[in-house]
């Protein structure tokens, strides 16, 4: 069944804040393979201006991505996950994420798209502090396959 197109430009409402550890980052850090310093070192970060340790790039992912369980799981918008691979993943900063901040994400649909009988789905995570200032933007690519394919 093909994806409701009806969704494209659906945002959802925003997700409750999620505090950005020190501890999460360094292990997040260390499962990627990443040594830089700022990820571990509050001196090391403080040297390069930051308040505190800053998270590495692609951190953000697992807040981004739990925010857009609530699209995935819309039944109204009709995606089977169990068919579902991801197909990339991008971010645009503003600054970079730090232990500390309280970060909500609101998920957007961008595009719904067919091709070859899969469904391509675009997500937007628009993320912000506390504050309200926009830190980061994350685009998830999740490929629905078509039925018949294993």
């Amino acid at each position: 069944m093909a994806l409701d197109q009806s969704f494209v430009g659906r945002s959802y409402p925003p997700t409750e804040p999620y505090e950005v550890g020190r501890e999460k980052i360094r292990e997040f850090a260390e499962a990627v393979g990443d040594p830089t310093p700022a990820y571990t070192d509050p001196e090391a970060a403080k040297a390069l201006g930051h308040r505190d340790v800053i998270a590495p790039p692609t951190f953000v992912f697992a807040i981004t991505y739990r925010a857009a369980g609530e699209v995935i799981e819309d039944p109204r918008l009709g995606l089977d996950y169990s068919r579902v691979v991801h197909g990339d993943q991008r971010f645009a900063y503003n600054r970079p994420v730090r232990a500390g901040d309280r970060l909500s994400v609101t998920s957007t649909i961008e595009s719904v798209t067919s091709m070859a009988g899969n469904d391509i789905l675009d997500i937007r995570g628009d993320v912000h502090d506390e504050a309200g200032e926009h830190v980061v933007t994350g685009w998830t690519k999740l490929v629905a396959r078509a039925a018949g394919e294993a």
